[in-house]
């Protein structure tokens, strides 16, 4: 990890992060080779981690944020281990699946990637998945707009670049398995996408 962003902070994201929708766990159980084990890297306060908890037997959350952790949800099958993505507490061959939901722009890259293989199982399946920027209603947009890329953009640092290409350009030395493009939709107060944007 580049650098830890997240070592506080973790009541104000589990509060404001949004949860995935339920296709995107039910297409990671199609693609996965086997559902035993899932190993959700980055897992912050586990708003992917409970979903893979639906269709795999075991999911192991890795966070390096002690404060991440401690405001993960619990969820049947859910264990959570401090670790980072370069030195990942999981034992070789385990995972079926591994997946950084929203986490690997701030990963070593190629220390990650070696993780990944000694922990995958024989066709194990990896997943880099990113919701981009938030797009707000038309009202709001150039307002928005304005304080993301004008006001705060100059301050993120570069691996923030990632996130706003959806992962498109991000490295990603294995074959790719096609699958359909998901989207999150919410309806937030602005005291939400507020709360979000501190995140």
């Amino acid at each position: 990890m580049t650098r830890n962003w997240f070592e506080q902070g973790g009541g104000n994201y589990a509060a404001h992060r949004p949860d995935y929708p339920a296709e995107l766990g039910a297409e990671l159980a199609r693609i996965a080779p086997r559902r035993g084990t899932a190993v959700d890297v980055g897992c912050g306060t586990g708003q992917l981690t409970g979903l893979l908890a639906e269709h795999f037997t075991h999911v192991i959350g890795v966070d390096p944020g002690e404060d991440q952790l401690a405001h993960a949800a619990p969820a049947r099958g859910v264990d959570y281990a401090h670790g980072t993505a370069e030195d990942l507490p999981v034992a070789d061959g385990r995972a079926d699946l591994v997946t950084a939901a929203q986490a690997a722009h701030w990963f070593d890259l190629p220390a990650f990637y070696t993780q990944a293989r000694r922990i995958a199982a024989p066709g194990a399946v990896l997943a880099l998945i990113s919701y981009g920027v938030v797009e707000v209603e038309p009202g709001l947009r150039e307002r928005f707009e304005r304080f993301y890329w004008r006001e705060i953009g100059p301050f993120w640092p570069p691996e923030r670049r990632l996130v706003e290409t959806g992962y498109r350009d991000i490295d990603f030395p294995f074959p790719q398995v096609p699958v359909a493009a998901l989207s999150i939709r919410r309806s937030w107060p602005l005291d939400a996408l507020l709360g979000y944007l501190g995140t």
